[in-house]
């Protein structure tokens, strides 16, 4: 299993039945892979669909069924199509029960930097901001580490997407819940010590006296 693979496993685990679940663009896309379509959830892109089904196989793509970002998707029974007014009602009236979004930082406090300075060949902010703060619930799925450097850092160095703190850190070495008190280390991937999670890691992380592996 690939590290996006286990993190998106791990983050379905997050998601119950019948709720209303904001994918974003990249690694958080493939969650909705290991969602049995009998818990009756409905994934929604900020565009405008609700009903993201799987990825569809190779050959069967519609131009006309994309994601945010553009990436290809399928539509589930029941899938309505809305305009973008709509969809950004529904995520800054709260009605998101979770949202899942990639991370470029995250620091000791729990916030999430998930954007760079506009202009440059770079990602952009897109709707981040709106569900940072809109969502019930935010889980951030992400790389642990990325061409060697940590992304769980004490001070996000880049422009933070919002003041709020996130719900859910989920990387390929660790799960990691921000806290009052800071970052609770709550489960270490397969395989996995707590020593090389704290050697991946800046910020300082609480560390309790048994850490489980996750269950994938």
């Amino acid at each position: 299993m690939d590290a996006k693979e286990l993190i998106a496993r791990r983050v379905a685990q997050e998601i119950r039945p019948g709720m209303l679940v904001n994918l974003g663009i990249g690694l958080p896309s493939l969650v909705a892979n290991f969602v049995p379509a009998q818990m009756g959830v409905f994934f929604q892109a900020e565009n405008g669909v609700i009903g993201l089904g799987a990825r569809p196989p190779e050959g069967m793509q519609d131009p006309h069924l994309t994601d945010a970002g553009g990436g290809f998707v399928s539509a589930v029974p029941g899938a309505a199509s809305i305009d973008s007014a709509m969809s950004f009602g529904l995520i800054r009236g709260g009605h998101l029960d979770m949202t899942v979004l990639g991370g470029l930082q995250v620091d000791e406090a729990g916030h999430l930097a998930n954007w760079k300075v506009p202009g440059k060949m770079v990602p952009g902010m897109g709707g981040a901001m709106d569900l940072v703060t809109g969502a019930a619930r935010v889980v951030v799925a992400m790389q642990h580490v990325a061409k060697g450097e940590p992304k769980i850092l004490p001070v996000c160095t880049l422009p933070l997407t919002a003041r709020r703190r996130v719900s859910l850190i989920v990387t390929d070495l660790a799960v990691i819940e921000p806290s009052d008190a800071g970052l609770m280390l709550r489960e270490r991937a397969p395989g996995v010590p707590v020593e090389a999670i704290l050697n991946a890691t800046s910020a300082r992380l609480i560390v309790p006296e048994t850490v489980p592996e996750m269950q994938l």
